[in-house]
């Protein structure tokens, strides 16, 4: 399928409500305004095409954008790839949904996300910690370092409340994600989610949202779902 069709397949596909939406929680023109489920047919005729991902999500276009992560193929990008993608990132919905869910299937997931954690940019840091959630959900326990991990967790423990407010809300689902998926060390994501308590994410012109890892957890508990796994992370 050449770029220009699956443009006009994607303009056909927009609703002015799920635009408005979008641009609610941060996103700006060029956007159609396309749900995430509306993308399937359209993703299933191309499945992976790396060049047309690349063509997409250079137009700016956020619905464009957010199709090249579906059908990127994360084996062939590599760091600097990567980077520019966040560059073109503009607000979490890009950063967190989009870039970090294709990082999560590539080879060198970790440490991207690692070098993306200690930048000091507010939606670079997101990104990090968001992969790390979408790894955690997705991986075997056996293929992460439980000492960096734990040592992960005593970051969000000293530094969730003084970050950015885009990081502080990746930090906490790290917190959850942890607790939830990541068996070796639900004891202590349960320890710190419950000495940490309210984390405050401040919002342009809406309430504040309240966000409680250890609340959040614990309802995970009583559903039973204790080490639950996704079996797929990009749609």
């Amino acid at each position: 399928m050449e770029f220009e069709t699956v443009m006009q397949e994607l303009e056909a596909l927009g609703k002015e409500r799920t635009k408005k939406i979008y641009i609610s929680n941060g996103a700006h023109d060029p956007l159609f305004g396309v749900a995430t489920g509306a993308m399937k047919p359209i993703a299933k005729k191309i499945k992976t095409n790396q060049s047309l991902a690349e063509k997409l999500y250079a137009t700016g276009n956020y619905d464009a954008m957010y199709f090249a992560g579906i059908i990127a193929d994360p084996k062939a990008m590599n760091e600097s790839d990567f980077d520019r993608w966040m560059d073109g990132a503009y607000f979490y919905m890009l950063s967190d949904f989009v870039v970090a869910v294709t990082l999560s299937e590539s080879d060198i997931s970790q440490a991207v996300a690692d070098k993306w954690i200690s930048s000091g940019s507010e939606l670079r840091m997101s990104a990090g910690w968001s992969c790390y959630c979408w790894l955690l959900g997705n991986r075997k326990d056996s293929e992460f370092s439980e000492i960096k991990i734990s040592n992960m967790l005593d970051t969000v423990k000293n530094s969730i409340q003084d970050a950015p407010d885009r990081t502080k809300s990746a930090m906490n689902n790290f917190l959850y994600t942890v607790g939830i998926s990541y068996l070796p060390l639900h004891e202590k994501a349960v320890e710190i989610a419950k000495e940490i308590g309210i984390v405050e994410i401040k919002r342009d012109k809406k309430k504040s949202s309240i966000l409680n890892a250890y609340d959040s957890i614990q309802k995970e508990i009583e559903r039973g779902r204790i080490g639950f796994k996704r079996k797929y992370v990009r749609c």
